[in-house]
């Protein structure tokens, strides 16, 4: 692939690596149908820039295809798993994967029309916060895996960011990036269903992320992902009986 190749993930879920091994760290992943720009090449690898997000990242150039003009707004899978017929297989299709060309209940692979019977967010119903809601008890339980993006293992930045792309909002990958993000809410009383909670460590660094519910309750991912009580010291986590994260700040996004 030339340099600036723009590129497709033509598989269900891609490892995206630090550095171009296949034994170095995955800092996220590439979900089926999202695009990406290829900015250098290293034997088998190819550093991508990601569309959705502008992160980067290294791919195994085997898991990559041209991109042939996808659309700039994608319209995204709203299932948790979906598993469709192509002509080289079967493909699981999971939540956020993007569904090039979609139109009618269906999508193009290259040349290829495929159906897909699921839910999307090609018809948009309600808020924002409203669309957020009513997809999170779908990630209830998903197991922590740091760089997850799927179903199959998410970590807690890979949720928010999962569940406000559903909902029409694109945040940045990272926790601490996402914090440079919206308005800032100068009190937790202040604080309303789908603002973002961002946590720290001792030094400061913003390490945790998760989205406000209802009656001072939390949405993240911690070991799996999880529903806590929230105050304006942190998070509380009954079953360990402590509190387990340290709330840094509070920002409005939608």
């Amino acid at each position: 692939m030339s340099e600036q190749e723009a590129a497709i993930c033509p598989l269900s879920i891609v490892p995206v690596r630090a550095e171009p091994n296949d034994r170095a760290e995955q800092v996220t992943q590439w979900l089926f149908g999202e695009t990406a720009d290829v900015l250098e090449r290293a034997g088998k690898w190819a550093r991508l820039r990601f569309h959705h997000d502008d992160y980067e990242g290294w791919a195994d150039v085997k898991q990559i295809a041209a991109a042939g003009g996808e659309e700039a707004k994608p319209v995204r899978s709203i299932e948790q798993f979906l598993h469709i017929n192509t002509a080289s297989g079967a493909l699981l299709v999971p939540f956020g994967a993007v569904l090039p060309g979609y139109a009618a209940g269906a999508f193009r692979i290259g040349q290829e029309r495929l159906t897909f019977p699921g839910r999307t967010t090609a018809q948009p119903n309600g808020t924002p916060v409203m669309r957020i809601l009513a997809l999170k008890d779908q990630w209830l339980n998903t197991p922590y895996l740091w760089g997850g993006r799927s179903p199959f293992g998410v970590d807690c930045s890979g949720l928010t960011q999962m569940l406000f792309l559903a909902g029409g909002v694109s945040l940045k990958r990272d926790a601490w990036q996402q914090a440079e993000q919206g308005t800032s809410v100068d009190f937790i009383d202040l604080a309303t269903t789908g603002d973002l909670a961002f946590f720290d460590n001792d030094e400061g660094r913003i390490i945790h992320v998760g989205i406000i519910l209802e009656k001072h309750r939390i949405l993240h991912a911690s070991g799996r992902v999880r529903i806590d009580t929230l105050d304006h010291q942190g998070i509380f986590n009954a079953e360990a009986g402590c509190y387990t994260h340290r709330l840094r700040t509070i920002k409005r996004i939608v």
